[in-house]
């Protein structure tokens, strides 16, 4: 039996704030039990729902040498859907309303203790991992201290680490000084072949450099951060370990995401009922947000952090002409100010096409994945993307930007040989976005039965975790050899 360790800043159903946790809740449960025994480590925060902190039972405590101080470092557990997940628990460090705060320095120095402690914790478990699979900057520096002090103890010899890098934008950086003075790392490790990068030291860096293995989300993602575009200053490194560098795409919960079983949406539908039923979902839509009530008008969806990286530049370029067109669009999410203005402001100059919600709702994000006839995704970079995933099992067809994950999961529509499951555009461009959202509305008013072939291959595709943990499987199985 292999025994596999994940630690990571969030997780499902415990806390959530992005993709990383779905991926974090999901894919322990998809790997093969009979091969692979998969616990989990996580923060334990003040903020998780009272539920999930009723489930959590004291192990054990200890006191560790940190920050230049002797600190306490709480080990609780929880048993869900087969899975054991531990937590590290220090009321300095991880009390707060939101898990994550807007103090660089401060959330290195309690994401460095929480590494530590992780590794500290687990000869008190009765667990000894072969493989830590660490996620994000935040677990950076388990690497690092599996290669530094831990190393030279008898439990932790041979003991193997993989990072996966959901997003590379998010760096974990701050001066050399202070990083070190509260990792209590030697000099020798902030050299620029090492954590120093730019004259700051980078925990995703570390990672890097000392992991036996590198994941990412997508394997478009994983070519397009080797180039200087995407590389976020670190092309040259990840080109240097690019033997060791693999991309997998994140699956879905379809236990989750389920069109046929779905409890949040008013008619649920299957890849056979859908003709009959789906359109049914969109005039309840079109009725609770006030639009017109048109079963026949084509809906477009974005269901997004409103934020650069998704493209929406492009849309505010290009709304008013998009606006021209026989269409609706539904926008739900929050983000950058100028973002969450521009919409409403088209909500309030085309109320009858435009319904803008500027906030989060998981039952409204699940009636709009249900309601669309297009979901669209123009981002300027996407690690893996789990929306257009959605989209697809629900039969809302995707108009996205061929990069990372989106190029690797949605099909391009092809008339001639009527293939593909969406409709792609290259360029960062708000014109060859539009030409793109135009020609689906072609597909979708003009050649209705093509439309539905393509909603039919959509919602065949399998995207569910059963097909990406068989990869890490195989990678887990390569590293201990």
């Amino acid at each position: 039996m292999k025994k596999i360790l994940f630690v990571a800043s969030e997780g499902v159903p415990f806390i959530k704030t992005g993709g990383l946790a779905d991926v974090v809740g999901s894919l322990p449960k998809a790997l093969d039990k009979r091969y692979f025994e998969v616990r989990v480590f996580l923060p334990k925060y003040s903020c998780m729902k009272q539920e999930m902190k009723d489930k959590l039972k004291y192990v054990t405590h200890f006191y560790m040498d940190y920050n230049w101080q002797n600190i306490y470092v709480g080990v609780l557990e929880a048993e869900y859907e087969g899975i054991k997940y531990y937590f590290i628990d220090n009321e300095s460090y991880f009390t707060g309303m939101k898990p994550y705060s807007d103090d660089p320095r401060y959330e290195i120095e309690r994401f460095a203790y929480f590494s530590k402690a992780v590794l500290s914790a687990l000869p008190l478990l009765d667990f000894r991992p072969d493989i830590i699979h660490c996620h994000d900057w935040q677990t950076g520096l388990i690497p690092v201290y599996l290669k530094e002090r831990f190393g030279a103890g008898d439990f932790y010899r041979g003991i193997k680490s993989v990072i996966t890098i959901h997003n590379l934008k998010f760096q974990g950086k701050w001066d050399v000084k202070t990083v070190q003075s509260v990792t209590g790392l030697p000099n020798y490790f902030f050299t620029p072949d090492k954590l120093e990068f730019n004259k700051d030291a980078n925990l995703l860096k570390g990672g890097i450099v000392y992991a036996d293995a590198i994941t990412t989300v997508s394997e478009t993602y994983a070519r397009e951060i080797r180039t200087p575009f995407y590389g976020e200053g670190l092309d040259g490194l990840l080109n240097a370990r690019a033997n060791s560098l693999r991309g997998i795409v994140n699956g879905i919960d379809y236990t989750a995401f389920e069109p046929s079983t779905d409890k949040n949406i008013e008619y649920n539908y299957n890849p056979i009922t859908f003709r009959k039923e789906k359109y049914k979902n969109k005039t309840a839509l079109q009725e609770q947000l006030g639009l017109t009530k048109d079963p026949k008008k084509m809906m477009i969806g974005i269901c997004s952090r409103l934020t650069d990286q998704k493209g929406l530049d492009l849309v505010a370029y290009v709304m008013d002409e998009l606006c021209k067109d026989d269409i609706q669009f539904v926008v739900l999410g929050t983000g950058e100010e100028r973002y969450e203005n521009m919409f409403r402001h088209f909500d309030w100059k085309y109320s009858d096409k435009v319904s803008a919600n500027i906030y989060y709702s998981e039952e409204l994000s699940h009636k709009l994945y249900a309601s669309c006839d297009a979901y669209l995704m123009p981002s300027l970079f996407e690690p893996c993307g789990l929306s257009q995933l959605m989209a697809l099992h629900y039969g809302t067809v995707p108009i996205v930007r061929e990069t990372g994950g989106l190029r690797d999961t949605v099909e391009s529509y092809n008339e001639y040989e009527s293939t593909g499951t969406g409709f792609s555009f290259t360029n960062y461009n708000a014109h060859e976005m539009l030409n793109t959202i135009r020609y689906a509305e072609h597909i979708y008013y003009d050649r209705k039965r093509e439309w539905n072939k393509i909603v039919d291959r959509a919602m065949a595709v399998d995207f569910s975790w059963s097909v990406s943990a068989l990869k890490y499987q195989e990678m887990y199985d390569w590293l201990i050899g």
